[in-house]
């Protein structure tokens, strides 16, 4: 008479094998990756935009040398920052492409799953609402200013091959006057795209929430109640403060809160080259609106998590 038994091949009799435990971080690290199969536009939009810049910047080498001709000292700041004005504008073209794009994803991240029905499946999986969500969450506030970062540096890089190549071939004398401080940038860059993820998180996860709740037209639900609020106060008060607070502030007053826009002189600094000694670090920690957008920015995900939990397709 034979008996089964639960011993694997090859161990010893009556010897049990326990499975591996998962790693609590597995679950959000492939949740993650499902988003970057998913939104291939989250590192296309932002490799067209290179592909872009980079034609343009290639035709307007033809006229390097002759500009290069009678110009200052590479090392006075206005030589500086005319060198550095290509690659200056290069981070700003990807930088607004990466929001733009971060915008577009959270509007469609949980809106998508509805409107085609594959929230049944994924709900099927043993995946948490919450890991769902900030895996959503971390799409536009972590993986795409990576990307644009690892995007733009390399960018950058090949601009100043080429832009050396380019002297080189028009006049020798002049070379040494294309090496703007690009590793200095590249400083300025990171500090910058970490300070723009932490000071816009409320608007991405304003339209993450957005994107859970509304049945359809996520761009104007997401849009339209900041808008009333502003225009309620204007006509019942005749004031802007929200307006000042809801826009203006929250999408470029980073800049000010971050960045001592003034030398050691008072003198107005040029925005496409910023030293480091200008960042303010400290300044930005301080700042009341970092930490008020950040405490918001919670509460939308976890309305987000909860919508995600009850909401079915649409």
């Amino acid at each position: 008479m034979s008996t089964e038994t639960n011993a694997a091949p090859g161990s010893p009799l009556g010897e049990k094998t326990v499975p591996a435990p998962l790693s609590k971080t597995r679950p959000l690290y492939w949740s993650v990756r499902r988003e970057l199969w998913e939104y291939r536009s989250i590192y296309v939009a932002p490799l067209a935009a290179a592909a872009v810049y980079m034609f343009g910047f290639l035709i307007s080498l033809v006229w390097v040398p002759h500009r290069m001709h009678g110009m200052m000292a590479p090392d006075s700041t206005p030589q500086l920052v005319v060198l550095a004005m290509p690659y200056a504008h290069a981070g700003m073209l990807l930088t607004l492409t990466g929001f733009i794009v971060g915008i577009f994803y959270s509007l469609d991240a949980l809106h998508g799953e509805r409107r085609d029905r594959s929230i049944l499946f994924w709900k099927s999986l043993p995946v948490s609402d919450l890991t769902t969500v900030l895996s959503k969450a971390s799409i536009p506030l972590v993986v795409l200013p990576l990307l644009v970062f690892a995007i733009t540096a390399s960018l950058q890089i090949g601009m100043r091959l080429l832009y050396a190549i380019a002297l080189l071939m028009g006049d020798k004398s002049a070379a040494t006057l294309g090496t703007p401080r690009l590793f200095e940038m590249e400083l300025v860059m990171v500090y910058s795209l970490i300070v723009i993820a932490l000071w816009q998180a409320p608007v991405c996860c304003w339209c993450l929430l957005v994107s859970g709740w509304a049945k359809r037209a996520t761009f104007l639900w997401a849009v339209f109640p900041p808008l009333a609020l502003c225009v309620i106060e204007k006509i019942a008060f005749n004031t802007s403060y929200l307006t000042s607070v809801l826009v203006k502030d929250r999408f470029y007053g980073f800049v000010a809160a971050s960045i001592d826009l003034k030398d050691r002189n008072g003198v107005p600094i040029d925005g496409h080259f910023i030293p480091l000694a200008q960042l303010a670090p400290g300044r930005f920690l301080s700042n009341p609106g970092l930490w008020v957008g950040l405490v918001f920015a919670a509460i939308f995900l976890a309305a987000a998590v909860r919508l995600r939990r009850y909401q079915g397709p649409i």
